[in-house]
């Protein structure tokens, strides 16, 4: 005998079809613009900083090295847009989503490329935190090492083949001191690193190094490019309004903590007052917000 299921169950698969079908177009790679990609990150799989690549004639180059189990998914991916050889992979700072994942490029002969700050604080701090992360037991660095890059730049650095133009861009200290950011001029799309994030789950603003008052200004000094697309480190493609959100949350954060330090109150006191709620997704993850306010209160000045 045939059972045929309700209605209302069939209409249950099919929600739950269309919501799995949806979450992989999430997760799956955007084209931006003739021969520039980006794979959008995922939080839950331990590589949550979104990886671009960009075709030149000859050549590709890959931005943020990302996880190493995250950087090992790029290339399959790239393979499916160009048969053309990764070249060059740039780390927009140091942090471990962004730059675990260079050993794996090297090993494939690719040159890793960052800002000469960025490679000072990788060799430093980023190397405490391969130390400590090599003590987890959820997943395992054994395989892999820390890479350092093996071409660094001061202030800028252009990679050009006559018909197209990268441009990297020393930027910090902001978010860290070795921020810089990519930026195609001719297609107007801008890659922030961790200057910029687009996704609910907040930003770090807890390396010790960080200036936040800087980050503002550089926030700032972008959105008065010529930016069509903005790439964040983390979340969702952006535009210049989204540059001038986040400066706008890190203006106010700034400004309410140092206030409320300057008049005495304590950081326990800050973290019942700090309202920062009319920065929608930036501030909606309540633990982020509370390091955000502990970290800004550490750097901000003492009462007079």
């Amino acid at each position: 005998m045939r059972r045929f299921l309700p209605p209302s169950a069939i209409l249950l698969l099919l929600t739950a079809a269309y919501v799995h079908t949806l979450h992989g177009q999430i997760r799956s790679v955007r084209q931006i613009a003739p021969g520039v990609f980006t794979r959008i990150g995922d939080r839950d799989a331990r590589q949550p900083a979104n990886t671009s690549w960009i075709e030149f004639r000859d050549f590709v180059v890959v931005i943020e090295a990302n996880t190493p189990w995250g950087i090992r998914d790029i290339p399959p991916e790239i393979r499916k847009t160009t048969s053309k050889p990764i070249r060059y992979v740039f780390d927009t700072h140091y942090h471990w989503d962004h730059t675990q994942g260079n050993s794996v490029m090297a090993d494939e002969g690719v040159t890793v490329v960052c800002s000469q700050d960025c490679a000072r604080e990788l060799a430093v701090k980023g190397k405490t935190e391969w130390d400590q992360m090599s003590k987890r037991i959820d997943y395992s660095l054994t395989p892999y090492h820390l890479q350092q890059p093996s071409v660094v730049f001061g202030d800028f650095m252009a990679l050009d083949d006559g018909e197209r133009r990268l441009e990297l861009r020393r930027v910090g200290p902001a978010h860290t001191i070795g921020d810089a950011v990519a930026f195609l001029p001719k297609e107007g799309i801008l890659f922030t690193g961790d200057l910029c994030v687009n996704w609910r789950s907040g930003n770090n603003v807890g390396d010790r190094d960080a200036d936040h008052r800087h980050w503002v200004q550089v926030l700032n000094d972008l959105a008065g490019w010529d930016v069509k697309t903005v790439v964040p480190g983390h979340g969702e493609l952006g535009t210049v309004a989204t540059l001038r959100a986040q400066s706008a949350f890190l203006d106010d954060l700034w400004t309410q903590v140092a206030g409320g330090k300057k008049a005495g109150k304590s950081v326990e006191q800050l973290l019942k007052d700090v309202n920062l709620s009319r920065h929608g997704d930036f501030a909606a993850d309540q633990q982020q917000n509370q390091s955000a306010i502990r970290a800004v209160f550490r750097k901000a000045p003492e009462p007079q």
